[in-house]
This record gives structure tokens, sequence and C-alpha cells, in this order.
């Protein structure tokens, strides 16, 4: 088989083929080109008489490894094609088959650079073809396809995560090296996942603790932004109907809160914060104040909130009916004067724990705000 794209990265290679033996040695398509995907962080190949496209050719493969690589490209509309590549190393022409893309699936744009690739997407696409291929054997690649975006969400967050150089002055410096993990198991994995574990953890007195199960709702990260006029003294909150309040049998699940939504991999904290305050709310931010970053419910979730207070302009007719419809939003903004936000927070009927925070904060750096407006 040759590869042209992220399947040149030998780790991803390995995570795929899981200790299935393989040779493999540089080598060329002519008469085909390889560029980024408009917008996307992966390649395509077509046809161009005057190119070559540079590779890898994977010998030796084994049913099991052709299945692995089935599985982990079949579900991306890509088909396998017989092509004759060339060595690099001046041996002679090999038959070999390539994953083509449908025609037409994708647009092209800039040359394809591998090392660009894994310089910005290597550590998220290693996690999430960890996840993609817990799954061979269990679901088709079809599924895997559908669930995708939400897979590379999911990887982005734990790559954040392991990044994350939050202080140890106060709790114990205990580390992924004071947990043994014995089992995992995953039985509900769509939009998101639940996950358990048999794991024991280092106890205060320094031994390590008996086993026990523990399982945690797996989502993404997420930004939260309560956008502010200092000028006017106005925010925006957000109104939409919830799936939480509605299962607890809360007789009205639409619940007021801020901007809010899940940080696509690729993507910064900051750089969704002014995306969905565009699509939920046609509304343009201008300085986002960072608030305390924090685990919203650390005993059985996995979400982390991104916070922030947007300075921006908000005239009462900022107001109105925003959502991405093809997320199946339909989501009402409302411009209010601080002080009937914090009514809202007193009366409960502002119940979003974000909100509150956020609400609170704005409470004690406002008047500052105001004077440096």
């Amino acid at each position: 088989m040759f590869f042209y794209g992220t399947l040149c990265h030998l780790p991803l290679l390995e995570l795929v083929l899981e200790g299935e033996t393989y040779r493999a040695r540089p080598a060329r398509l002519t008469g085909y080109r390889v560029s980024w995907v408009k917008d996307q962080p992966f390649p395509t190949i077509e046809a161009d008489a005057g190119a070559s496209a540079e590779g890898l050719l994977v010998e030796g493969l084994t049913e099991m490894a052709k299945a692995r690589l089935d599985f982990y490209e079949g579900g991306f509309d890509y088909a396998l094609k017989d092509v004759v590549v060339t060595p690099d190393d001046g041996a002679e022409q090999v038959a070999a088959k390539v994953y083509f893309p449908t025609p037409g699936l994708w647009t092209p744009a800039a040359p394809w650079s591998l090392s660009d690739w894994v310089a910005g997407w290597g550590d998220v696409t290693l996690e999430a073809g960890q996840e993609v291929m817990s799954y061979f054997g269990d679901v088709s690649p079809e599924v895997v396809a559908q669930r995708f975006a939400m897979i590379r969400t999911r990887a982005a967050s734990r790559v954040r995560a392991r990044a994350s150089t939050t202080p140890t002055t106060l709790r114990a410096a205990f580390g992924a090296g004071d947990i043994d993990i014995h089992a995992s198991h995953r039985p509900y994995s769509r939009f998101f996942t639940l996950d358990e574990q048999d794991l024991s953890f280092r106890r205060y007195s320094g031994e390590m603790g008996e086993t026990v199960n523990r399982a945690a709702f797996v989502g993404g990260d997420a930004v939260i932004v309560l956008p502010f006029d200092p000028v006017r003294d106005n925010v925006m909150l957000v109104e939409q109907f919830r799936i939480g309040p509605h299962m607890r049998g809360d007789p009205h699940p639409w619940t007021l809160e801020p901007i809010a939504g899940r940080i696509d991999a690729g993507e910064t904290p900051q750089d969704s914060a002014h995306r969905e305050a565009q699509e939920e709310a046609g509304l343009k931010l201008d300085r986002l104040l960072p608030l305390p970053h924090h685990y919203p419910s650390p005993g059985s979730n996995t979400e982390y909130f991104y916070t922030y207070v947007a300075l921006c302009d908000l005239p009462d007719a900022a107001a109105g009916i925003g959502g991405v419809a093809n997320e199946a939003e339909d989501i009402r903004s409302h411009v209010i004067p601080f002080e009937r936000l914090m009514d809202l927070v007193n009366s409960g009927e502002a119940a979003c724990g974000p909100l509150v925070l956020c609400a609170l904060w704005l409470s004690l750096n406002r008047d500052d705000l105001r004077a440096g407006s």
C-alpha cells in the first residue's frame, strides 16, 4: 500500500496497525499531486501529469493489518485503487494500492506539508486515532465517521489537559504515576461518551488504595462568554431549551445562560469565544477578560470551562433569535441592565452555574471596567 498523507506519520501508522508487522520505505507516485483540503487538517490527492506525490510504500501487511487500515480510512468515502509507485531507493517499480477520496468530495488548497501537519495536528490526531481504533470490530467505519468531529474535539481537550500548568501549592502534587488503571470500559458512545475504569489511586498516607470502579461523562472543553457593555451597563444572556433540566424533571427546561459552546479541534478558546458569539447572537466581541477557568463538576464530568467576560457594544436592538440551524439550535438573546442580571441570580431564575460565576465576577470588577470605558 502507498500512503501520501497522515499515515506517513509513523506513530499514527503504528497506532492503527497495533503491533502488526510491516516494511516501509519512501516512494513516489508520478502523475499525482497532494494538497491540503480546504478548511480541513488533512490532505487529498488528484491527478496532475506534471506532478509527483511523495509518500510511504508499506509492504508485508497481513490481512488483519489491511482490515485495520480499511476501518481507519473506510468511513470517510475513501476507496482503494491500483497504482504503480517508484521507491526512492532506486528499486524497481511496485504495484500498490492507494486510498483515493470520492471524486469531488474535497476542495484542494495549498500544497500538502507532512511536517506542518505533524506540528499543528499530530498530537490531536494520535489522541483521536486511539479512540477511533478502540471501536474496531464493534461499530462500522461509517458510524465512526459520523462521530469523528466529537472524537477529535475530545482528543483536543486531552491534549490541552496534558499541557496544563496549574499550580500545586496547596493540593497534593500527585500525578498520573499515582494512579493504577486495571481495566477500562466504554459502555456508551455517541455525541458524548461514558467511560468507566477500575482503578486505584494513592492515598494521603502514601499507600495505594483499594481498586474501585469510577465512571465519567466525557465531553469536550467549552468556552463561556458573558458579553458586557461598560458604557450602557448592559449584559447579554441567551436562552434555550436544555436537555439536562428536562431529564431532571424541571418544569421549565429553558435556561438563561452566557454564550457557550464546544471548542473545536484546532481552535483556541479565544477563537471559539468569538465564533460562538457570532453564531448564537450575531455579536462582535471586543476585549476578552479571562475569569478562572475550571471544572464545573469534577466528580463525574471531564468538561473544562474557559470562561470570559467580553467587552462589547450592546444596544437594546442587539437582542434577537440566533443559533446554527443544522445543529437544531434555537437561541433567544436578551440585553438587560446589570442590576437585572443580579436580580435574576438572587431569585434563582438564572440557575446556570457559569452565569452565576460570571455575574459575581462582574459585580466585583464592574466599577473599574465602567470607569475605564
